[in-house]
């Protein structure tokens, strides 16, 4: 017990130092959300990655879908680390990058406001966003129960409480900067983290060959493993279609969340952008691989305290259930590193959703115009700290007590949300052709699907009913651009010359261009 306190007291206490330390960076509009475009390769790649990978993944993630697919639910954290990172930073990071700097876009709904210079969708894309991400940050808190009961046996709604109350101090204090340097701090105590406990638990089983061997031994009567012999050791899971869904959704999934895309506005430079990229693949491979590979070996822990009364599987207690032979230091280090995931998610979607609302919606409902340029700059930080606030508040209040269509909601919140921005984004960087009402159609696509699914469930599963939408949308924004009207060629082209800067190199060393060989 003493070193898990230990490790709480001093982990709070950085947290709050950096969110001191950062307080001056956060003194403009640009500075609290973006941090004056100016964070570079580590940083944002860490900022990425921890905000991409929560408690949920590891506590809640790693548990289902291992004990339904097996190790081959390592292939989620394997597609988590090639396109939800290494692609997402490849195809989004440069573009989205220097057009939201041409087009002085702070936000997602205001590049789509922008782009496609429609204030309604600007107003739209807010008010979306505004509505699934409230659910998506309650859920952040999923995991959290179960392990502090376990490990101090102290209330649930206390967890919560203090670890929203935490968060919201260091943001408020620094903003984007705090967020993304307490991203870097969490992100190594994840990498490590995640590596003691895969090796810890592997041996409490006889080792990583040992563990293999009992696992396919597990009677696979199950209705999920279709008949097969050792279907949980096997290359593909018992279950390869709907494996298949899980990795679309968690993986590019990440290309049309606002507060995974917005990391990319913030980049310092290009050469921040390649190191980036590097850098955040790695972390993916190792932390969303480590939990998927960890959650692989759940069936080894089969044993009455992860049933609900019913008989059905409580998932998220098939985790808990692994680490409770963890020595207590390296319990310490397990507490920490599940807050970090929370945290850094929590802190992520939280600014996302203030800068958002006050910048999208209050201010494009109710612009002032004539109102002093900085005098505005200081009532819009005022107002998206209060936002800040309100959303925290609001979702530790959902966390505590979910009504069952919020509940519902969360599993629908990334398909929602990705569903309706993910392809008029990615179109919109790249194509000159998308079209003002082919944002709309994926808009109402997106949301329309997703809210019709939660009630009339024509796809039972919600991880496929979100892949099926984005990729849905995908092929609509094309489709839709094609026959109806184009935008102004002239506003389009002035938005695309960002793409067409010269950029000067010094050549260190050169030869003559007529040089022979003689020379």
């Amino acid at each position: 017990m003493v070193f898990k306190i230990i490790f709480l007291i001093v982990f709070f206490a950085i947290m709050i130092g950096i969110g001191v330390v950062t307080r001056k960076k956060a003194n403009s509009v640009d500075g609290f959300v973006l941090g004056g475009r100016n964070a570079g390769p580590w940083l944002t790649a860490f900022g990425y990655g921890t905000s991409y990978f929560s408690a949920v993944v590891f506590i809640g993630y790693a548990g289902q879908f291992g004990w339904k697919y097996g190790v081959a639910s390592t292939w989620i954290g394997i597609g988590n680390a090639v396109i939800g990172s290494l692609l997402a930073w490849l195809v989004l990071g440069r573009r989205t990058r220097v057009m939201t700097k041409h087009l002085n876009s702070k936000t997602m709904p205001d590049f789509f406001g922008k782009r496609y210079d429609s204030k309604a969708l600007c107003i739209t894309a807010a008010l979306i966003s505004f509505i699934f991400l409230i659910p998506y940050t309650s859920s952040v808190y999923n995991g959290l129960s179960r392990l502090f009961n376990m490990a101090f046996n102290i209330d649930y709604k206390v967890c919560i409480i203090v670890m929203a109350a935490l968060t919201c101090v260091y943001v408020i204090l620094g903003g984007y900067m705090a967020t993304v340097v307490n991203d870097l701090v969490q992100g190594i105590i994840m990498l490590f983290g995640i590596v003691a406990i895969i090796v810890c638990v592997l041996n409490n089983n006889g080792g990583f060959m040992q563990s293999l061997i009992t696992l396919s031994s597990t009677p696979s009567d199950l209705p999920v493993s279709q008949g097969m012999q050792g279907a949980f050791t096997s290359f593909f899971g018992p279950d390869p279609l709907n494996l298949l869904g899980v990795i679309v959704l968690t993986s590019l999934g990440t290309w049309g969340l606002p507060q995974m895309v917005g990391k990319f506005y913030a980049i310092k430079d290009e050469k921040s952008v390649k190191a980036g990229t590097i850098i955040s693949t790695f972390f993916a491979f190792i932390v969303a691989g480590g939990c998927y590979f960890l959650g692989g070996f759940a069936r080894l822990y089969d044993s009455p305290a992860i049933y609900k009364e019913d008989g059905s599987v409580l998932y998220d207690s098939i985790i808990p259930e692994m680490l409770k032979g963890l020595p207590d230091i390296l319990m310490g280090v397990v507490i920490v590193l599940v807050l970090s995931a929370s945290m850094s998610t929590l802190s992520s979607l939280v600014l996302t959703s203030s800068s958002t609302v006050t910048l999208d919606l209050v201010e494009q409902i109710k612009p002032k115009a004539n109102e002093d340029k900085k005098k505005k700059e200081k009532t819009q930080l005022i107002t998206m700290r209060l936002f800040l606030i309100f959303f925290i508040v609001v979702s530790v209040l959902l966390s505590l007590n979910p009504p069952a269509f919020i509940a519902q909601l969360m599993g629908y919140s990334w398909g929602a949300l990705a569903g309706s921005f993910l392809a008029p984004f990615l179109w919109g960087l790249y194509w000159k052709k998308t079209t003002k009402a082919s944002v709309w159609v994926c808009f109402i696509f997106g949301v329309g699907f997703t809210v019709a699914n939660i009630f009339l469930k024509f796809i039972a599963s919600p991880i496929n009913a979100g892949a099926v939408t984005m990729l849905a949308g995908l092929v609509i924004v094309p489709l839709v651009s094609l026959i109806t009207p184009k935008l102004s060629k002239e506003k389009v082209d002035g938005i695309f010359t960002c793409y067409d800067e010269t950029v000067t190199v010094e050549k260190r060393y050169s030869l003559p261009e007529n040089a022979t060989d003689e020379e």
